[in-house]
């Protein structure tokens, strides 16, 4: 049997369509590093959290209000939950594609071409594209620089690179399933696990694993490295400081959150805490029941003020030493001489310590003292605490008992003898 070019033709394009599904499947893929998604099942695809809504009502319900839902958003879906939310100047709603975050501590905005709007419409650099809610500022964020968009790891479900970018989009770097941290970005896509009528543990993941938390809670590859900059921590390096701190071997991100709800208060959630399912006081007891008698306790103030600093910053700080975002160190370093933010001399790089330092636990509340203070108040502080639970606390002063019992001794003589 002869072949003909019209024949060869179309055999050679038979192959290439039955090869093509193969070279066309999606590499799903989740976190910082990209790490490949893992299924519950081979087969399974992604269905999107309505579906789980049907037979997890109370836990869509939660998640619902948390900022996971609306990393990334359409503007209506925004102003549906932020209906003050400003744009930026130079441009209208309708040239907003995306709103990046809006849900708790800032808002960004993607243009129709898929980038960051970094610029204005002539391309002079805009130093107010960036929209704080604590206090309705507007700061520079990468001013003047072409900035793709390549946040799909992290802020969507179901993101896949090397399949086409989003709407073949050129400011777009990859695409997604669905927008937002849905479900299955944690549980893996569930389609099988939904068609099978579900069932604990059928064809879905359940990861409690800090590790499954730190594949967006973190910045860069080193563990051990906590990027720092501006003076504070880099936002979402929770998983770093976690690995950094004293807790990291007893204890996961889910034994004190719960992962289906908001503890930030945000756009949908007015209840700061909400998401807490485990206190301070349930493990630390002894600390905790001696804290209770001190001034500080007294005064409201709580663990999580010293022991959970404000030491990362989002959108703003607050103070000098007072950022937006609370430390998952825990640990403080009362050493007047130590360090928080320093400079690694091989990279050049600038990164936090493996502590919190008197001055970012302190001085926030504190603005009229100096670190030296602080670092005399803070040292043994709980030790303190506890001897003055106890009765046992060493006194600044002596009381001289014996001298006082004279005293009184000698006066009541003096009155017996004038009756006398």
């Amino acid at each position: 049997m002869r072949f003909n070019g019209n024949m060869l033709f179309c055999l050679l394009a038979v192959l290439f369509f039955m090869m093509l599904p193969a070279s066309a499947e999606k590499n799903y893929v989740i976190g910082d590093q990209k790490t490949p998604v893992v299924k519950g099942d081979p087969a399974a695809t992604y269905v999107g959290a309505d579906k789980c809504a049907t037979c997890h009502s109370p836990i869509y319900a939660t998640w619902s209000k948390s900022g996971h839902r609306y990393k990334l958003n359409t503007p209506a879906e925004i102003r549906a939950v932020r209906p003050d939310l400003p744009v930026l100047d130079g441009y209208t709603w309708d040239d907003i594609l995306f709103v990046i975050g809006g849900w708790g501590w800032k808002a960004r905005y993607i243009n129709e071409e898929g980038y960051i709007i970094t610029t204005y419409r002539n391309g002079t650099p805009h130093t107010a594209n960036q929209y704080n809610f604590e206090d309705g500022s507007w700061s520079a964020y990468n001013s003047g620089k072409a900035t793709k968009y390549d946040c799909a790891k992290c802020h969507t479900t179901g993101a896949y690179y090397g399949g086409g970018n989003y709407q073949d989009l050129p400011g777009m770097d990859g695409n997604w399933e669905f927008r937002g941290i849905q479900c299955e970005a944690c549980h893996g896509p569930g389609s099988v696990h939904v068609s099978s009528g579900g069932g604990k543990g059928v064809a879905i993941v359940v990861d409690n694993s800090s590790a499954l938390c730190g594949k967006c809670h973190r910045r860069g590859a080193a563990d051990e490295k906590i990027i720092a900059k501006g003076g504070f921590v880099d936002h979402h390096e929770q998983y770093h400081e976690l690995a950094a701190s004293p807790m990291m071997n007893v204890m996961r991100c889910v034994d004190c959150h719960d992962p289906h709800k908001p503890v930030h208060v945000g756009a949908t959630n007015t209840n700061e805490g909400f998401g807490i399912k485990k206190q301070c006081s349930e493990c630390h007891t002894k600390e905790a029941a001696a804290f209770q008698t001190s001034k500080m306790s007294k005064a409201g103030v709580r663990c999580i003020d010293c022991h959970m600093a404000m030491t990362t910053k989002s959108a703003v700080n607050r103070t000098p030493y007072s950022g937006d975002v609370r430390s998952h160190l825990f640990r403080i370093n009362t050493d007047v001489n130590a360090v928080f933010i320093y400079t690694d001399p091989k990279d050049k790089g600038t990164y936090a310590n493996r502590y919190i330092t008197v001055e970012y636990a302190c001085l926030p509340c504190h603005p009229n003292r100096d670190k030296a203070w602080a670092a005399q108040e803070a040292k043994d502080f709980h030790a303190k605490a506890a001897a003055t639970a106890t009765g046992t606390a060493t006194r600044t002063q002596p009381v001289p008992a014996f001298e006082a019992l004279s005293a009184v001794a000698a006066l009541l003589v003096s009155m017996y003898a004038r009756r006398r």
